[in-house]
């Protein structure tokens, strides 16, 4: 019963993510495929239109054969993780000291005031998600957000429209 469920939750990695979770795991030694957690996690929350679900992450534990609570671990105590649905456009403000003291509360308010929704929410269209974050690594360009993979510093309320009026 249990190999029949284990290839159940196997069954629900595609064979795209499969493939690209493999390279990762190549870059380890052969004992340590549990290093590529990560690079999997992100790559199942990318097949899953931006988040992940615990059968998602029960299929990283057995694909990498490591305690789920340790993919658990992962995926709680990293940010860029989401566990239920978001928008199609998450952006993630930093607030972290460098983006606050240049800022970011100013950035904060003008997207909450745009979108019509607070940090954490989604919009009722499903477009946005807005979320805080600690720091995004791009001090220099405070204040800063990442919206998808793309960074965008030096914000300004007119940047800030134009990134979003950039969007579709």
């Amino acid at each position: 019963m249990a190999a029949v469920m284990e290839n159940n939750v196997l069954d629900l990695i595609s064979a795209e993510s499969k493939a690209e979770i493999d390279k990762w795991i190549a870059k380890y030694p052969s004992d340590q495929k549990q290093s590529a957690v990560m690079a999997a996690l992100r790559i199942l929350q990318d097949q899953n239109r931006g988040y992940l679900t615990n059968e998602l992450m029960d299929a990283v534990a057995e694909y990498l054969e490591m305690p789920r609570i340790s993919v658990y671990e992962v995926a709680t105590f990293y940010s860029m993780y989401e566990l239920s649905p978001v928008g199609t456009h998450k952006i993630c403000v930093c607030t972290n000291i460098s983006c606050m003291l240049c800022g970011s509360e100013e950035v904060v308010a003008h997207l909450e005031e745009r979108l019509g929704i607070k940090l954490g929410e989604t919009s009722e269209d499903g477009r946005f998600t807005l979320k805080e974050v600690e720091c995004l690594g791009a001090c220099v360009g405070a204040p800063m957000c990442q919206v998808g993979t793309q960074y965008y510093e030096n914000l300004t309320p007119k940047s800030i429209d134009a990134i979003l009026d950039g969007l579709d």
